[in-house]
């Protein structure tokens, strides 16, 4: 009669965040951002001035889109319309870059490793909050400054370039200048949450519907429309953030705060003072988004198909 030996099972190992992350997640997230920034800037130019337009305070005033489009650039010329595109181009490709990173490394560890493990939109809000809220605090202060620099029109040039406004702010307010709009930016992390989530069930139920995984690879068509309807879904719902954190950001503006913004915006605007270039922005943030995800999707698709192959 021969003995069996049981050779003891090696334990199972514990997988830990930092082993879900994907730095191809990073580098398609940047190329996305970058891209996209350089085609629609000067959408962005046009919106930031709609939006800290309060009524009280002395600042150029348009009577629609294209009348601001045409008037920037009758003033101030092509490089009118590309104001504060250094730090808009560093603060896209970052937050892109690091916000794709984060939300597909906090994901993945949810599903255990398992990319086509299903998750719920509890758990999408969940893990897209949470990128929301780590890459916004890295990169703030890109975005205070990429404000400033589009807002100097005339007399108002107090920023000679990205280095030396960020010199500046620190040598008037201190480390505090470079995290002006925090606030409303923290809740503004709902825009991105709302986003991604409506972006991924969208994308689930079209892979359930023909019966893929869900990991698998859409086409460019699929992409465009699943990250339009998205940004759509998640401006309208989340907007009046960006008009709150844009004002305060301003330095010609003077606020006590995020909430004494919003009772002085509802005094004297309105409702319809929480929403100034929504329609400016709709037109520059929907085909921004567009062209991001797509070029993500594809770029992300093709590195880790690469590096799995090698």
């Amino acid at each position: 009669m021969s003995s069996l030996v049981n050779k003891p099972t090696p334990p199972k190992k514990e997988l830990k965040l930092a082993d879900h992350v994907k730095y191809e997640h990073l580098i398609a997230g940047t190329t996305a951002g970058v891209t996209s920034t350089l085609i629609l800037h000067p959408m962005d130019v046009v919106k930031i001035r709609f939006a800290v337009n309060d009524g009280i305070h002395s600042t150029p005033k348009y009577s629609g889109i294209w009348n601001a489009f045409s008037t920037i650039y009758r003033m101030e010329g092509f490089r009118g319309l590309y104001r504060g595109v250094t730090p808009n181009v560093w603060g896209a490709g970052a937050s892109w870059g690091l916000y794709f990173l984060f939300y597909n490394s906090i994901k993945n560890f949810i599903q255990g490793g398992n990319v086509n493990t299903p998750l719920g939109p509890g758990y999408h809000l969940l893990a897209a909050s949470q990128s929301g809220l780590v890459t916004l605090f890295v990169t703030n202060p890109i975005w205070v400054v990429k404000t400033r620099l589009c807002l100097q029109v005339g007399e108002n040039q107090k920023y000679n370039g990205t280095i030396d406004c960020l010199s500046k702010i620190y040598k008037s307010e201190g480390i505090v200048g470079y995290y002006r709009g925090i606030l409303p930016g923290v809740f503004g992390v709902s825009h991105g949450a709302v986003q991604f989530m409506v972006y991924e069930e969208i994308k689930n139920q079209y892979q359930y519907f023909y019966n893929k995984p869900i990991s698998s690879k859409l086409g460019t068509l699929e992409y465009l429309l699943f990250s339009a309807v998205s940004k759509i879904v998640a401006v309208i719902t989340t907007y009046p953030y960006q008009v709150i954190r844009a004002r305060l950001q301003n330095q010609l503006y003077s606020y006590d705060g995020a909430v004494d913004c919003v009772k002085r915006t509802w005094k004297f605007e309105g409702w319809r003072g929480f929403y100034k270039g929504m329609g400016t922005n709709l037109l520059r943030v929907t085909p921004a988004t567009m062209i991001t995800f797509v070029t993500y999707e594809n770029i992300s698709h093709m590195l880790l198909k690469y590096n799995k192959n090698v």
